[in-house]
C-alpha cells in the first residue's frame, strides 16, 4: 500500500495557515519534531477528515521526512484513514476471543445488512464498516465500537439496531 501511495503523481495540498499553526504548536512541545507526528497526522484527520496521500506528502514536508514514512505511520495505525470514512465507523472486534463467540458472523450479518463489505462505505455515507484485531474487552465479546463507544454481548439482532439507529 505504501509504495502505491507514494508513486502516485504529486498534487497540490495545501494546509490552512490555522492547521499549521497548531501543528507548529504541537512541534514546539517535544524535544524532536518527529515526535509530534501523531498528534500531527490527528490534527490534519481532524480538520480533513482523512489523509490522503498528498496531504500526507505536505506533512512529510513539514517534519522533513521522505513521504513513505508518514505513510507507514497511517498503515500502521487503525486510527488514520487515507480515504474519507463514513459520518459513523462502526468495527467488529474479530479476535480470537470474539471470532470464538460469533464475531465473524456478526460481521457478515452487517456487511449483509448494510450492503456493503468490510472496509466499505455505505453509498449515503453514513457508516464505514471494518473490523479490528482487538478491542480490549474479551470477556464481553463479540463486541464492536461505534467510534469511541464499546457495544458488548451482542449479537445480530442487537448490532443492526444499533447501527439503524444511527443518525
Amino acid at each position: 500500500m505504501v509504495s502505491t501511495l507514494v508513486a502516485q503523481a504529486p498534487e497540490a495540498t495545501v494546509l490552512s495557515d490555522e492547521l499549521r499553526a497548531a501543528i507548529d504548536r504541537e512541534i514546539a512541545r517535544f524535544p524532536e519534531p518527529r515526535g509530534a507526528l501523531l498528534a500531527a497526522l490527528r490534527l490534519v484527520q481532524d480538520e480533513l477528515g482523512c489523509i490522503a496521500p498528498p496531504t500526507a506528502r505536505a506533512v512529510a514536508e513539514i517534519f522533513g521526512l521522505h513521504p513513505a514514512e508518514v505513510l507507514e505511520v497511517l498503515s500502521f495505525y487503525n486510527l488514520f484513514h487515507t480515504e474519507p470514512q463514513g459520518r459513523h465507523e462502526v468495527r467488529v472486534c474479530t479476535n480470537l476471543a470474539c471470532s470464538l463467540r460469533g464475531a465473524r458472523t456478526l460481521l457478515r450479518e452487517l456487511e449483509e445488512h448494510l450492503g456493503i463489505r468490510a472496509g466499505q462505505t455505505t453509498p449515503d455515507g453514513r457508516v464505514t464498516l471494518g473490523h479490528e484485531e482487538c478491542l480490549g474487552a474479551c470477556g464481553y465479546a463479540p463486541m464492536l465500537r461505534i467510534g469511541d463507544r464499546y457495544h458488548e454481548e451482542l449479537d445480530g439482532p442487537a448490532a443492526r439496531a444499533l447501527v439503524d439507529g444511527l443518525p
